[in-house]
């Protein structure tokens, strides 16, 4: 049985007692589960103690946890079984150290998978430390500030018209994509700044690749326009997205939290929700910017192609 090991940290502005007090609570984590979130309808299931949790859903499977041990504010050791859609087990603990004037919170998880799927571990590993991460950051705005920042809205088929483009595709590491989308945008804008009649519709990116396993991807930031000006400065490519149809998935909250949107989207292809067409790459749609509205408000639209 193919062994595999995820941890995933996150920094929370909050004491080790307030931080325990959630965790050890499970009717807490219907709020920040980076599982629930995909499936809002899932059955869930909480104890009258609030000690152990059995959840059932059509996309996220079924299974159940159970609190085991607990060092108050210092750790708690959960043990985790999975039914479908496969069966395993898995060690999850978290531990809680102080730093500064708040808490460093780690989550792990050690488990395996059956030995017909050894091909997998690197990819699990990838895919469950994504979710750890994403539930990480709705831990931390639920202990911080009482709700978590990030919405979807599952708005379903419909159909893109299609757009000329020019934009800049870059490549870089899935930890960079902030910051590397940010100065992206920035010269695309810079460019664009004196050219009002240019642009055509809200801004994209369009994914061209996501390797998780080495923590990279590939795309490119744009802007709809017009028609695609002569002599474009170096850098600055031009594109083009056909008119599709599309399944749709808004989200409403800051950038950090989109990858709640991504891994819903996964979710639904995989359980034939809808059907993708992959000669076409995904594109999120950008219906607000940053300084527009408060980052809490920010809508964005996540797109895949479909058949």
């Amino acid at each position: 049985m193919p062994k595999f090991h995820v941890e995933k940290s996150i920094y929370i502005e909050a004491t080790q007692e307030k931080v325990f007090k959630i965790l050890n609570d499970f009717s807490t984590w219907t709020t920040w589960s980076p599982w629930l979130i995909m499936e809002p309808g899932a059955k869930v299931i909480v104890s009258d103690d609030k000690k152990s949790y059995e959840w059932k859903g059509e996309k996220v499977g079924s299974g159940k946890m159970k609190i085991t041990k607990e060092d108050e504010n210092k750790s708690i050791d959960i043990d985790l079984t999975f039914l479908t859609p496969y069966k395993s087990t898995a060690n999850v603990w978290f531990e809680l150290k102080q730093k500064d004037k708040g808490t460093t919170v780690t989550w792990f998880l050690d488990s395996s998978l059956p030995f017909f799927m050894f091909w997998m571990k690197k990819m699990m590993v990838a895919f469950l430390g994504m979710d750890y991460r994403r539930g990480l950051e709705m831990l931390k705005d639920y202990v911080e500030d009482g709700e978590v920042h990030s919405k979807l809205t599952f708005t379903g088929p419909g159909k893109y018209p299609g757009c000329s483009y020019i934009g800049i595709k870059t490549e870089c590491a899935i930890d960079d994509i902030g910051h590397a989308m940010q100065a992206d945008f920035d010269t695309l804008g810079a460019y664009i700044k004196d050219k009002p009649d240019l642009v055509n519709g809200q801004p994209l990116a369009i994914y061209h690749k996501w390797e998780l396993v080495k923590g990279r991807t590939t795309y490119t930031v744009a802007f709809p326009v017009k028609s695609i000006p002569t002599n474009l400065p170096n850098g600055i490519i031009s594109g083009s997205v056909p008119s599709t149809p599309i399944y749709t998935l808004s989200h409403q909250g800051p950038y950090r939290h989109l990858g709640n949107a991504w891994s819903t989207m996964q979710n639904l292809a995989r359980n034939k929700v809808f059907k993708m067409n992959k000669k076409i790459d995904p594109f999120e749609k950008y219906i607000s910017m940053p300084g527009e509205v408060a980052d809490n408000k920010l809508k964005t639209e996540v797109n895949f192609a479909t058949k």
